[in-house]
């Protein structure tokens, strides 16, 4: 009997050897917006599979950039039309959508929630604040701009632009403006903050995520990391985190 208990114990030990020495690294470039979920997730990936992920997070625009001028990645999460033209420049093979989050109004936390129960109050209380801030180069800033356009109110509201999700988050907890507009997925982790609003539905914007693998990644490790995110399993992380599988 304790024989055969030594021989399963180096078996075992013999399998957990080979296991570490078939771990791979894998670099991904990923947009903030899913950054909450995948800070969760990305640990019990490696706990799971002894693979290592480096997590790279920026804009999404800036990361496509990065990656045409050949920035290394194993996987690519970013907006579905930004991975469409790495797929059409042979950088990445195909895309899998994730999940996506709505636009809403960041503010200080305490500070008085506005009314965003309809289109008419959304509007007003945009028009009221006395700085709203938002990522000029990022799909929510963009989005937005496109909504104030929609409703005719572009040039008659005070904006902030900033340059990154995290400038941003200054300028609220700063008190250099009092609205934000960020993805929902974007708003609930930031300590001093809180989330003011969502977009009304008939004016919502939805940021998609989808992930992207570089043909070159060595192994299965990257395909299993998107695999991994993509799982029903973690649902559950995916709405605590303000994001939602697509219908």
């Amino acid at each position: 009997m304790k024989k055969a208990c030594l021989i399963t114990a180096v078996i075992v030990a013999v399998l957990l050897r080979s296991t570490a020495s078939w771990a791979d690294e894998i670099r991904v470039l990923s947009s903030v917006g899913i950054k909450a979920v995948v800070d969760e997730l990305a640990p019990q990936f490696e706990k799971a599979t002894k693979h290592k992920v480096t997590m790279v997070f920026g804009l999404a625009g800036a990361l496509k950039a990065q990656i045409e001028k050949g920035e290394p990645f194993d996987v690519a999460i970013l907006t579905p039309p930004l991975l469409d033209d790495l797929i059409a420049k042979g950088l990445v093979p195909a895309k899998s959508t994730i999940a996506r989050t709505g636009l809403g109004l960041m503010i200080k936390a305490g500070a008085h929630k506005p009314d965003v129960s309809t289109v008419d109050a959304f509007k007003k209380t945009l028009l009221a604040a006395q700085s709203i801030t938002f990522a000029s180069a990022g799909a929510s800033g963009v989005a937005f701009l496109a909504t104030a356009k929609q409703l005719g109110i572009a040039g008659a509201i005070k904006t902030k632009p900033a340059a990154s999700g995290e400038e941003v988050n200054n300028n609220i907890l700063s008190g250099a403006s009092d609205l934000a507009v960020l993805p929902v997925s974007e708003i609930l982790p930031v300590k001093g903050a809180e989330l003011g609003g969502v977009f009304p539905a008939d004016v919502q914007t939805f940021v998609i995520m989808a992930a992207g693998v570089n043909p070159k990644a060595k192994g299965t490790a990257a395909k299993d990391f998107v695999a991994f995110l993509m799982s029903p399993a973690n649902n559950g992380v995916i709405k605590t985190k303000g994001m939602e599988r697509l219908p």
